[in-house]
């Protein structure tokens, strides 16, 4: 049948007969109708459609008529890698069953997702110098299992991750592929997924793809193919990943990751058993001396580094220092990397070896490229930057952390308006959360350089009013107070207990967790709640799984779990939200946008650290509720959402018909009671 949504999507459509449970939520009709007239016209378009709409079907089923119809290419990119799998898994194979005309639709990842069968086999063969460590050489050997028994050759379908080291020496690398004249040539996976996506109807990509090959056509180039239409989903993200991507970054890790590659303890490496011609072992020596040269002047500046980023901080736990001015710390490093990557061209010309050759040449060019970026960013000539050093030991490490310098865009919005809403191609941004309030995408808008773009607030299908209750807890002393912390810690194990666990907790600070899941850690115990705290070890995905294998669990989280976790049933029945999420006012990407604001004669906090909030805010509150029969509370544990002024904006940003209840300081928290 033709994708016509009213069709499709009605109770008696194709997907009623096919999905249980089915039912048509006039939302989702209005944002497919939405999306279709915006791609007609080449328009732009900001939708907010609350949880349990249906976005993905609603912005699909448009795109792929416009597919079968018009033959006009859509990229559609998301944040999370979650709905990534569920759109190329489950929505399009679905929506593929039932339409009557054929369309193809691929995933695409960047090439270094992609193993390299060439460097593959290159890699086995010199496995003892190259891997001094027993577990790689026994990831080597399953990556070299699963290598004859993949399809796609990509990183996301290998069972067990391979360590770093592993995976460097096997993927798919654009300095060191030989082309046509590569053995493997034939059977390249990543070529094979190149061609799937150059022919490819609907491109389905990460933002951070999406915003990297946008920030190479603003310099004359490209790897995406040209597409007519763009959907950009979970859009709540899109300002920090465009600010990232425009911006730069160095990191001490990945520089040493390269140097030990050429050079490893123990005389191991790449170097050291390099076979050249005849008289020109001298240049290998020399490359070697140039390697360790790098070393000591990393370690140099790694450690002016950490200085910066701890300044007077007894406790030595450094996060971000704001580089203010340009040459905070000596460049010894940029020009022994470039020297070593002019050695390492010149070992190219000499290499016994084809495959050598390639290689001595992808290490050249990564050396370039870290002399050029160390550069760049000490001397800060990357315009429209705000600049820092972070370095972030790790949970109860008293080791020095990795180091890494840091260059972001402060105001993405020209840059976007210039080379994605100027184009002639539709662009649709979605998100459960893109208004501050009822109608009010001005924020977004100005932050995303759209200001002109047409903005609709559908509503969600979800009687919140009925599902859930709001409490909020007016007696918890200010985050200045000196007794903050424990009152903190006494607040939250209550509602763990009004709940029997089933909750989630969530900081604005990693320090603010830690220090409070130590507090708590022997009641969670002695409670018998199996308890997950972020940043000891665990991925975000493994810590969901395992929070929803019991229903007494709970979790600790920062940022991340404010967004994109998605846990239904009774695993999550409790949201508390220990702060109002303002962004820290000393994060320099965050000041830098204030010192903008304040420039050209604006209020910062109004116009945007409140609205910033408000949306985060939004975005822990729909953890809660993520379908129809769903229920439990939320509390919020930040008296300042009564107290001041500007709590009335984050109460009147929540669905209608949720209303506050008021925990009193003695009385114990209700259950919820619905």
């Amino acid at each position: 049948m033709a994708l016509h949504a009213e069709a499709v999507l009605c109770d008696t459509g194709p997907l009623a007969r096919r999905l249980p449970d089915y039912e048509c939520r006039p939302q989702q009709l209005e944002m497919a109708r939405l999306v279709e007239e915006n791609m007609e016209r080449s328009g732009r378009l900001m939708v907010e459609a609350g949880t349990g709409v249906g976005k993905s079907f609603a912005y699909l089923i448009p795109a792929i008529r416009r597919i079968v119809e018009r033959r006009e290419r859509v990229v559609v990119a998301t944040h999370t890698i979650s709905l990534q799998e569920q759109l190329v898994e489950k929505d399009i194979p679905l929506l593929r069953a039932i339409a009557a005309d054929e369309f193809s639709a691929v995933l695409v990842k960047g090439r270094n997702h992609y193993l390299s069968l060439r460097r593959l086999r290159l890699a086995s063969q010199r496995q003892d110098r190259l891997f001094p460590d027993e577990g790689e050489r026994h990831g080597l050997h399953q990556l070299e299992d699963w290598a004859m028994k993949t399809r796609d050759g990509s990183l996301a379908s290998l069972p067990v991750q391979p360590a770093q080291a592993v995976w460097d020496q096997a993927q798919s690398d654009p300095h060191n592929c030989m082309g046509r004249r590569c053995p493997t040539h034939d059977k390249c996976f990543y070529q094979s997924a190149r061609r799937r996506m150059e022919n490819a109807d609907l491109l389905i990509c990460n933002h951070a793809l999406f915003f990297s090959d946008l920030a190479l056509r603003s310099r004359g180039r490209g790897f995406l193919p040209d597409y007519r239409h763009v959907i950009l989903d979970e859009a709540h993200e899109i300002e920090d990943v465009a600010s990232e991507h425009f911006g730069m970054k160095f990191s001490e890790s990945g520089l040493r990751h390269l140097l030990r590659a050429l050079l490893a303890v123990g005389g191991r490496g790449f170097l050291p058993h390099l076979r050249v011609r005849g008289g020109t072992e001298a240049r290998v020596d020399a490359a070697i001396r140039l390697v360790e040269s790098c070393e000591h002047a990393l370690e140099a500046i790694a450690s002016d580094l950490w200085t910066l980023a701890r300044g007077q901080d007894e406790g030595g736990a450094g996060g971000e220092r704001r580089l203010a001015a340009p040459d905070a710390v000596p460049d010894s490093l940029s020009a022994p990397l470039a020297e070593l990557a002019g050695s390492l061209r010149l070992l190219k010309e000499d290499a016994a070896e084809e495959a050598d050759a390639f290689e001595l040449n992808a290490y050249a060019e990564r050396a370039d490229l870290a002399a050029a970026s160390v550069q760049a960013l000490v001397q800060q000539t990357v315009p429209g930057c705000v600049y820092w050093v972070e370095g972030r030991r790790k949970a109860r490490s008293r080791q020095r952390p990795a180091m890494s310098l840091v260059a972001a865009a402060v105001d993405v919005a020209p840059i976007l308006r210039e080379h994605l809403f100027a184009r002639s191609v539709s662009v649709t941004l979605t998100s459960a959360t893109l208004a501050t309030g009822p109608g009010d995408f001005a924020l977004v808008g100005r932050r995303l350089g759209c200001d002109d773009a047409r903005g609709v607030q559908l509503g969600s299908p979800f009687d919140f009013a009925r599902q859930m209750r709001l409490w909020i807890d007016r007696g918890m002393p200010e985050p200045s107070h000196p007794r903050y912390e424990e009152a903190l810690a006494e607040r939250v194990l209550l509602q763990i207990r009004a709940t029997d666990g089933g909750a989630f907790v969530l900081f604005t600070s990693l320090a603010t967790m830690e220090r409070l899941a130590q507090r708590l850690e022997h009641a969670m115990a002695e409670l018998g709640h199996p308890f997950f705290v972020q940043n000891r070890g665990l991925q975000r995905t493994q810590m969901v799984q395992r929070f929803m294998e019991d229903p007494r669990s709970v979790l600790f989280g920062v940022q991340s779990f404010w967004q994109g976790v998605d846990v239904r049933g009774e695993a999550l029945r409790n949201v508390i939200i220990t702060r109002l999420p303002f962004e820290s006012p000393d994060r320099p990407l965050t000041r830098a946008r204030t010192e903008r604001v304040e420039a050209q004669g604006g209020d910062a906090f109004r116009q945007d650290a409140l609205p910033r909030a408000i949306l985060r805010f939004r975005q822990g509150f729909g953890r809660l509720i993520r379908s129809g029969t769903d229920t439990g509370q939320v509390v919020v544990l930040d008296a300042r959402i009564a107290t001041k002024g500007y709590g009335r904006a984050f109460l009147e940003a929540l669905p209608p018909g949720v209303e506050p209840r008021w925990l009193d300081e003695e009385a114990d928290p209700p259950a919820f009671d619905g």
